[in-house]
């Protein structure tokens, strides 16, 4: 009555059954998950590895087009790397060295500052007296909190001040080498990476990693570009209200505004508070407080976008979540390779089909518009203004 148990679920003739067992979306989801957690621990765990490989490989990038120029031009290619990373460190060299000549003149106003801000402690214990009551505390009782607060915690400053001091001393030294051996075997490293990929995909490969490259050094230089901007904006409006050092002050405030919110705030503080004390007027000190936040505004409005932000093509949230992302897994320094990081990211999923929905979210708006629009073909009155002011064809 019933047929044989070999003959239960026989497939038709000439078909083999499937091997191929589908999850469900809840455990691809699951797997999904443990696999990013796992990428994120890993990534945190191996920052000390991991960042100095991240900035040698920026600075790999925008070498190489020198590199390239001085052996096109009959130098061996260690001389030409050689000479490469001579002038990163002349170059950083200098900026030290400017920053230090400032930072004297800076420290020869100190005791002034000093006196000054003596003076204007104890009026303002005065008036807090006269309206509210309070009882002032003595300029030496102040001095003798602060000796014993240094006291106790002077040792961990030290250790920490020399430990940061030889990380950054050390980490520099490892990415000096690592950029040296990337340019030195570059050639070596491109067919390690062919043999993962098959001869009719080369092309496409080389494409994308030439992207890469175009897109690391179209942020880079655009930044250098804002900073410069930003430094003469800086310094107009400091000039203007006759802030001592404002020239140093506006650079200083620019370089810091590599780090997006922190920056800002860090450079406007210290101006702030020495205009403060030199004036002794809020109002004075609120101006130069002014400054850098008009000058933020216009850098985060209309500058960055028309420079950096075009360039590298990120849409503001993926760059405000890029920065969040990067500051929690790596702090600073991952807050300055975020964008540069994302922008990479955006290029290799554009790359292939089965990603490029990934890499069209990262986007800008501006790349799913569609070009046929007579209000997208041309630039507005404002574009074409700030691309002749900016440098830009328009």
């Amino acid at each position: 009555m019933f047929p044989p148990a070999s003959q239960h679920h026989l497939p038709p003739s000439g078909h083999k059954p499937s091997a191929v067992v589908k999850q469900t979306p809840i455990i691809q989801f699951a797997f999904f998950m443990i696999g990013a957690v796992l990428l994120v621990y890993s990534l945190r765990v191996l920052d000390d590895i991991l960042l100095p490989l991240l900035f040698s490989g920026v600075f790999t990038l925008l070498l190489l087009p020198v590199c390239r120029w001085l052996e096109l031009r009959g130098m061996p290619r260690v001389l030409a790397i050689i000479v490469c990373l001579l002038l990163v460190i002349a170059l950083l060299a200098g900026i030290i060295l400017g920053f230090g000549s400032q930072l004297a003149q800076f420290k020869n106003e100190i005791p002034k500052l000093q006196v000054k801000l003596t003076q204007f402690f104890n009026e303002t214990q005065e008036w807090a007296h006269l309206k509210f009551g309070y009882e002032p505390m003595s300029i030496d009782d102040l001095k003798e909190s602060t000796v014993k607060a240094l006291k106790k915690s002077g040792g961990t400053y030290l250790g920490t001040t020399l430990n940061t001091t030889t990380a950054v001393l050390g980490n520099l030294a490892q990415v000096l080498i690592y950029v040296f051996c990337f340019l030195y075997y570059r050639d070596h490293l491109r067919q390690f990476m062919f043999r993962f990929v098959a001869p009719d995909k080369r092309t496409s490969v080389l494409h994308t990693v030439d992207n890469i490259q175009t897109v690391v050094q179209a942020y880079i230089s655009g930044l250098f570009k804002v900073i410069i901007i930003v430094s003469v904006l800086n310094g107009i409006g400091l000039v203007a209200l006759g802030v001592k050092f404002a020239i140093f002050f506006a650079i200083f405030a620019s370089v810091l505004a590599v780090i997006p919110y922190i920056g800002i705030m860090i450079g406007a503080t210290i101006p702030a508070i020495i205009t403060l004390v030199e004036t002794g007027s809020v109002v004075q000190a609120a101006l130069v407080i002014g400054v850098f936040v008009v000058v933020q505004f216009l850098e985060g409005n209309f500058i960055t976008p028309m420079i950096t932000g075009s360039q590298v093509s990120i849409n503001p949230l993926a760059a405000i979540l890029a920065l969040i992302l990067g500051g929690e897994l790596w702090g600073t320094p991952g807050m300055i390779l975020s964008i540069p990081l994302m922008a990479v990211i955006k290029v290799v999923l554009d790359a292939s089909k089965v990603t490029e929905p990934w890499g069209f979210l990262l986007g800008d708006t501006a790349e799913g518009e569609d070009s046929t629009k007579p209000e997208t073909k041309q630039p507005n009155g404002i574009q074409k203004l700030w691309h002749r002011m900016l440098g830009k064809a328009a």
